[in-house]
Formats: C-alpha cells, sequence, structure tokens
C-alpha cells in the first residue's frame, strides 16, 4: 500500500516503522516497516492475517488513514562496507526492499536471500534495484532451493563485508544457536509486539548485554551479537 505522508518520506530511513491506528474495534495502533519511500510517499507492505490488515486491505484509493512515523532507529551502512548480505525471512523482506535501494544508490553490491513459505509469497524480481542478485528459498520448494534462509547463509557469508537481516525470532536464534554469522557483523530488525511505539509503555523492553532496551525506542534495527538470545521470550 502506498500512502501519501510527506513529512515521513522525506526523513525515512531504511529500518524504521510507522504506527499505524487500523479503525475497526482496534485500540491500538499496528508497527508496520516503511518498505519503500519515494518523493511524499512511502509504501507498507504486509499479511493480511487479522483484523488489523483485513481493515488495511479494504481501504480505498483516495481514503485516509491514521499513521505516525517514522520511528525506531534503522540499519546502518558502514561507508568501508563495499559487499553487503541481506536475509529476510518470510516479510522480513519489508525493510530490507528499502534497505536495498539505499545501499545499491551508494554504489554497494548488494546479495539478497530471501526465505518464503512458497513461490506466490516471493518477492517479484523487477522490484529490486538493477544489479541487486536475489537468491530464493521456499519452505514447500515451490521456488529455489527448499529449505530456509538460514540454509544459504554460510554459502554467501564469507563474501560479505556485512550481514543485514530481517525476519521472525525463530530465525535469528537458528542463527545464533548455529553460529551461521562466524562472527561477521551483522545488524538485525527485530520483530516484536509493540503497544506504543514511542519508548513510553515498556512494553517491548528485551534483554542486552548493554542491560534492557526498548525495541521500539534503541531498536528495531540492533547488532546481532548484542542481544541476549537465550533471554528473549518471543521465541
Amino acid at each position: 500500500m502506498w500512502i501519501e505522508a510527506p513529512e515521513i518520506a522525506c526523513r525515512a530511513k531504511p529500518g524504521q516503522f510507522v504506527m499505524i491506528l487500523c479503525g475497526g474495534n482496534s485500540i491500538l495502533r499496528r508497527p508496520i516497516s516503511i518498505h519503500q519511500a519515494s518523493d511524499n510517499k512511502i509504501a507498507i507492505l504486509y499479511a493480511r492475517i487479522g483484523s488489523g490488515t483485513d481493515w488495511l486491505a479494504n481501504q480505498k484509493d483516495n481514503g485516509q488513514i491514521d499513521i505516525l512515523g517514522p520511528l525506531g532507529n534503522g540499519y546502518i551502512i558502514p561507508s568501508d562496507a563495499k559487499k553487503l548480505l541481506l536475509v529476510a525471512g518470510g516479510m522480513g523482506i519489508a525493510p530490507l526492499l528499502f534497505l536495498s535501494d539505499t545501499a545499491a544508490g551508494c554504489g554497494k553490491k548488494v546479495t539478497l536471500i530471501l526465505g518464503a513459505q512458497k513461490a506466490a509469497m516471493v518477492l517479484p524480481d523487477k522490484l529490486l534495484p538493477v544489479g541487486v542478485q536475489q537468491i530464493v528459498t521456499t519452505d514447500d520448494g515451490s521456488m529455489g532451493r527448499k529449505g530456509r534462509a538460514t540454509d544459504l547463509l554460510s554459502d554467501y557469508r564469507d563474501d560479505a563485508d556485512m550481514v543485514f537481516a530481517c525476519g521472525p525470532a525463530p530465525m535469528y536464534y537458528t542463527i545464533y544457536k548455529q553460529n551461521l554469522l562466524k562472527n561477521k557483523p551483522c545488524q538485525i530488525s527485530l520483530e516484536v509486539r509493540m503497544a506504543c511505539g514511542m519508548g513510553v509503555c515498556y512494553g517491548c523492553t528485551i534483554k542486552t548485554k548493554q542491560g534492557l532496551k526498548q525495541v521500539c525506542h534503541d531498536g528495531p534495527v540492533f547488532n546481532f551479537n548484542d542481544i541476549l538470545w537465550d533471554e528473549l521470550t518471543d521465541i
């Protein structure tokens, strides 16, 4: 969905998110990653899986929605990192498309590993920036290699200067338990339940090596090795 939001579009960075009031009986806003930003608009990518996203899917052209953003801290691309490896699990592709756009525009070489449930949920190549290499895995083998995105991480890790990832907590826990990064620097975006999105309610607090952090305010992007993965309750 493309949303006309010039004040958000001009400030948005890859990895940041917006909080959307999804109408109906919803009281709390829904956190959704910024998928793309262009001129005076932003795009969001979502799966229709509940009352909130069902409400979003039923909105009409030229309608109005209540939205706050951009929120949180996004990905940081080091100037000396030339080759980037992006790892997306499922809907984790949402902020990583924005990141690939930004990285490609800075002259970086980008490789994207995308894991999806089935072929119908794979991001079309035509939406990727020119020059970005996409490697696909699907749970059912209907496209690309059968398996998960983490199955291919070790095949492409060594050639990258830095890894960026977004996906569900179990994907990160697999990377942690199997030591798939082998000390390669990695930034990840955490997907956790949020209530306020602005660091007020402390509902998205996690344990890190630097103490308690709020995903909405201090993240959602963190250095992979800063998270105490055995203490994360959403796995």
